[in-house]
């Protein structure tokens, strides 16, 4: 009998257990796929119709209580479950201003009115641990194929199941990638793809790749100078992309002062690096650009850059400070995790301790906290200020936790921590608790700043160190290995995803050493190649089959144009002869700087578009910003008019695109010079040069 009773008992119990319907894990991805909780749905800031869903079920309290609680539970019909708004409405049986959502007698129709039935009861019975989705990454033949994708959900009960069906399968780019219901993914054009798939709070990238070319590429042959090119070259061969030869050596030595020196080359350093027989001069030239005093100009105007100092949030005595302090940090050599720490925790008066200024440029917690998460993580956690960020893991928690740490930092001119200061947590309503993003909460007493500087440099972080490398690769090469570089997260994958992990390690290794990535990274036969694109290679801006052609900033092509005139450029305030990226303040009065799209800073640079079009083509082509430096008589090509015409041609194109005259260039202009006024003609090669693509381009 107790046997009998027992089996009677278990198998009740298992009947029980099979029909509970789980809320959390069952009916939200329901909405997820119908689309229900989606931004442009129930799913917004405000809801739609009175009726509001966590974004993409992101919030499963939130969720449960609009649908069973909310306006005394009229959505859910308990004693006739089929009558109940919440399966009515998405099968449009009642009107339905987001039309039809989901079919009548479908698995999630039926699903939806057996959780009804059984009381719209919220049982949470298993928490999703895991989601795994394959193929992780496909390499297809040509476009027009497909792939299945699948994935499978794993629970902290220790089981697994198919969740395919409820998974939502969505291309960055409908136009590249079709996914049907059944989650059948067809590429239709070459390229690297990305589909995101999410169910419940997790979302997973998926990388489809097609070929750019029909037939192989053979790359036994292509240059190889260390573990970039490793990476590059594969990603090379797999997509059937040709790599462009190495540019020639007035090209490197071009692109090389460029990015790392913002200088133009004098035509004296070209001939002599040109006429240079050994065969290490590239890398000896690159290590004479770090050890100057044009390097550490340049890139305290890039971390300045990156920082955002200007006058307009610091006043000038703040910028010039903060300014100044990384210009020192660059000639002491400070390992860049250094910097991190001694930012993130200075104080005092911030007229004379330029670090403290860091804690200024916010200007608030939450500004702060969204601005140390871009600069030093990479990562855009202000999506997750209202709700659950959509594509990442971040959730509100993370984003006013973070905000609290730094309530307490009062920011005037003295940069101080108080006794008070919080931050209200939007969806309790009561303060925020220290957090460490994804990681902990802080405990009481605990000082969340430098615990921050503390994780962000700690060998095992997996954003500072990371979103650093990326930056730099950015500025050498002209795109993010992840871009935007301020958006990294699993959903926006990099485009070599090994190459940003071992450029990431490298650089730890090496002690977050700035110059030793930017000397690695010119070093390589990926950054060395020429511009020209091989066998229809154009297309590619991606894979670095070629150089990319780079935009420079306003404040490099101001300093171009004066040291290949010869004739300098005044600046308000600034001691004569200071260079544009000398500069402390972007700021300061320049109609040339403004002409040329300077970034304000107010916002990051790496996003702000530079002030281009009508107004500055016409600036370059009649203003005086190029005239005037031409004609003068102090200018360098009134000193060289006495020379030979073919001498005065050459100079003149080495000045501005550090080359020679090519062949047919040269014989044109001599024809001109013939023709013509000779001063006239040769103040109309100049400023054809200056004014030209070649010259406010690097390539």
């Amino acid at each position: 009998m107790s046997r009998l009773l027992l089996m009677i008992c278990g198998v009740a119990f298992a009947s029980v257990a099979m029909a509970d319907v789980d809320f959390d894990t069952q009916i939200i991805p329901i909405f997820t796929k119908s689309g229900c909780n989606a931004g442009s749905c129930h799913g917004s800031a405000l809801g739609r119709g009175g009726f509001r869903l966590s974004l993409w079920g992101g919030d499963a309290n939130v969720d449960y209580r609009s649908v069973v609680r909310e306006f005394e539970g009229r959505r859910v019909n308990l004693a006739h479950p089929e009558k109940s708004l919440v399966l009515l409405k998405p099968t449009e049986e009642l009107d339905h201003e987001g039309g039809y959502r989901l079919r009548r007698g479908s698995e999630g129709a039926a699903l939806l009115k057996k959780w009804l039935s059984e009381g719209a009861r919220r049982i949470r019975s298993r928490r999703l641990v895991r989601l795994d989705v394959t193929p992780a990454s496909q390499l297809m033949e040509k476009k027009g194929e497909q792939v299945a994708l699948s994935s499978r959900a794993l629970f902290d009960t220790g089981g697994s199941e198919d969740v395919t069906g409820w998974t939502v399968f969505q291309p960055d780019d409908g136009d590249a990638v079709y996914v049907n219901k059944k989650g059948v993914a067809t590429v239709k054009r070459p390229g690297q793809h990305t589909v995101i798939a999410r169910y419940l709070d997790r979302v997973v990238a998926i990388q489809l790749t097609v070929p750019l070319q029909s037939e192989p590429i053979i790359h036994s042959k292509v240059a190889h100078h260390n573990f970039i090119d490793t990476e590059v070259n594969t990603a090379l061969e797999r997509l059937r992309l040709e790599a462009s030869p190495q540019s020639d050596d007035a090209t490197f030595l071009r692109r090389v002062s460029l990015d790392l020196t913002g200088r133009l080359p004098t035509p004296e350093q070209i001939r002599t690096f040109v006429g240079d027989g050994r065969k290490d001069k590239r890398s000896r030239l690159i290590d004479n650009l770090l050890d100057g005093d044009s390097f550490i100009d340049f890139w305290t105007m890039k971390l300045a850059q990156l920082f955002q100092i200007n006058s307009k949030k610091l006043q000038k005595e703040g910028a010039l400070a903060f300014h100044s302090w990384l210009k020192q940090q660059l000639k002491k050599k400070t390992s860049m995790n250094q910097v991190v720490q001694l930012l993130l925790t200075a104080t005092g008066d911030s007229y004379k301790n330029g670090s403290a200024n860091f804690s200024r440029v916010g200007g608030g917690a939450r500004p702060q906290a969204e601005y140390v998460s871009r600069v030093f993580m990479g990562v855009r956690l202000r999506c997750a200020n209202c709700h659950n960020h959509p594509l990442d893991q971040w959730t509100q928690d993370d984003y006013h936790g973070f905000a609290a740490i730094f309530a307490k930092v009062k920011r005037g001119r003295m940069v101080e921590i108080s006794n008070r200061g919080e931050v209200t947590h939007p969806y309790t309503g009561q303060p925020a608790v220290q957090r460490l993003p994804g990681k902990r909460f802080l405990a009481d007493g605990e000082d969340g700043r430098m615990q921050v500087a503390k994780w962000l440099t700690d060998l095992a972080n997996p954003y500072f160190a990371r979103s650093m490398a990326n930056r730099l690769w950015r500025s050498m090469m002209g795109r993010g290995l992840v871009e935007p570089v301020d958006d990294l997260r699993s959903t926006n994958p990099p485009t070599h995803p090994q190459l940003l992990d071992a450029l990431t390690a490298d650089f730890v290794k090496h002690d977050y050493d700035l110059r030793h990535t930017l000397r690695t990274i010119a070093n390589s036969a990926a950054y060395q190649r020429s511009s020209l694109a091989a066998n229809g290679n154009e297309v590619d801006q991606t894979f670095y089959s070629h150089a990319i052609v780079r935009s420079l900033d306003a404040e490099v092509i101001a300093d171009a144009l004066a040291d290949a005139t010869g004739i300098g450029q005044d600046f308000s305030g600034a001691r004569p002869g200071t260079r544009a990226v000398q500069l402390f303040d972007p700021l300061t009065p320049s109609v040339a700087l403004d002409v040329l799209g300077r970034c304000s800073r107010e916002e990051p640079c790496e996003s702000s578009m530079a002030t281009t079009g009508v107004a500055q083509a016409l600036h370059l082509i009649n203003g005086t910003l190029i005239n005037q430096k031409v004609a003068s008589k102090d200018g360098a090509l009134r000193k060289i008019l006495s020379r030979p015409d073919r001498e005065v041609v050459n100079e003149l194109y080495l000045r501005a695109l550090g080359r020679s005259a090519l062949g047919k260039e040269l014989k044109h202009w001599l024809s001109e010079v013939k023709s013509g006024n000779r001063r006239e003609v040769f103040e109309d090669l100049f400023w054809s040069l200056l004014s030209s693509q070649q010259f406010m381009t690097n390539h």
